[in-house]
């Protein structure tokens, strides 16, 4: 997603208690940040915010990491998640400013991480940029380092090709998909909150895509 630049986000996000701007500081102590011993989720590409404050707000009980490779996204995000928890402090959540090609850097399996998501990223349908998919291969062994067994990945998309070819990276990667449906507003399925392009697709008539996929052991 393109953003334009806000002079207005490294100021803010500088003051905001709840940003990590040294991600690799904490790789193996993301525990420590949050004081207590609830399940961590972790969001990838988490672009404007709000799926991981709508998750974070709903679910005190869980601690929920948002990463984004753009500190501008992450300060529009910052805004959101306030308004989203109102009057309460945002104490479950981490907004973390980080490249996905670094993430291994970042997370290990200490971190104990239960469940991922994967919302809406850039399909990249030309060949040659396939590889930059946050579902390509190489990314999904990535997390699997850090991973623990029986963790889960949910991933949602718009984009039919990237579904179609997702599936069978995770099935490559050694990922058991116990959910799966081309059609998530009209599944059984829960998707977690509607984001913004998710709305906006919708809108268009484009169904949206949706599976639950479960690290299994050694492949």
């Amino acid at each position: 997603m393109r953003i334009r630049k806000k002079k207005w986000a490294a100021p803010e996000l500088a003051k905001c208690p709840f940003y990590v701007n040294k991600a690799d500081l904490y790789k193996g102590k993301w525990k420590t940040l949050f004081k207590n011993e609830q399940p961590v989720y972790l969001e990838i590409g988490c672009g404007k915010g709000g799926f991981a404050g709508a998750m974070a707000e709903k679910h005190p009980d869980i601690n929920f990491i948002a990463v984004d490779i753009k500190e501008d996204m992450l300060g529009v995000a910052r805004r959101n998640i306030v308004n989203i928890f109102g009057d309460k402090p945002v104490e479950n959540l981490l907004l973390v400013l980080k490249n996905c090609e670094g993430i291994s850097d970042v997370f290990s399996i200490d971190d104990n991480i239960q469940r991922m998501y994967i919302n809406f990223c850039n399909p990249w349908p030309r060949g040659k940029h396939k590889k930059r998919r946050l579902t390509y291969p190489r990314k999904l062994n990535m997390y699997r380092d850090f991973l623990p067994d029986n963790a889960e990945i949910r991933f949602k998309t718009d984009d039919d090709l990237l579904f179609e070819e997702s599936i069978e990276y995770f099935k490559e990667c050694g990922f058991e998909i116990s959910k799966l449906t081309y059609d998530l507003h009209n599944s059984n399925i829960d998707g977690g909150p509607v984001t913004e392009h998710e709305k906006m697709f919708s809108e268009e008539g484009i169904k949206i895509k949706y599976l639950t996929a479960i690290k299994r052991g050694n492949i």
